[in-house]
């Protein structure tokens, strides 16, 4: 019912749910573990294997393009972002983090589509190792939660 409070078991219910994955490269052994970490998440909220698509890019500016490319699909019912930005010592850091996650959110608002996104921005290598699980099976439940409620809304 619109409206009314669903409960959380419904929130997280993946089962009929398609999910797209834009995975960057760049400190991959930071996003291999996010990946790992959202994947398997999506399969305990019940999103069948079959019905989860995990694309690479090179690095954090390209997980836009990828995401757009799948939101024109129309197959997706969420999709999630996974990089890693790690501060240097310039400027780029910050072009890079606020590019990324501007793009990210206005693709979400653009197509009306869930976009879950997990693009680490820390200081240091220490700090993204510290998140990386934790922060891979947060996008995994924002992604289900949105698309579930979105769907709820429409």
């Amino acid at each position: 019912m619109f409206g009314a409070e669903k409960g959380s078991a419904d929130k997280l219910d993946g089962k009929k749910l398609s999910i797209g994955i834009v995975q960057a490269r760049f400190n991959e052994g930071i996003t291999n573990a996010l990946a790992e970490a959202c994947k398997q998440e999506l399969m305990a909220l019940g999103v069948d294997p079959k019905n989860i698509t995990h694309v690479q890019v090179p690095g954090a500016l390209e997980i836009p393009c990828a995401l757009q490319a799948l939101a024109e699909s129309d197959k997706f019912d969420a999709l999630v972002a996974l990089g890693c930005i790690i501060r240097g010592e310039t400027y780029h850091f910050e072009l890079v983090a606020n590019e990324s996650g501007a793009a990210v959110t206005r693709l979400a608002l653009d197509y009306q589509l869930p976009i879950a996104n997990a693009i680490l921005t820390t200081e240091n290598l220490a700090q993204a190792m510290a998140r990386q699980d934790e922060k891979g099976c947060d996008a995994a439940r924002v992604a289900v939660e949105m698309a579930n409620l979105l769907d709820e809304l429409a």
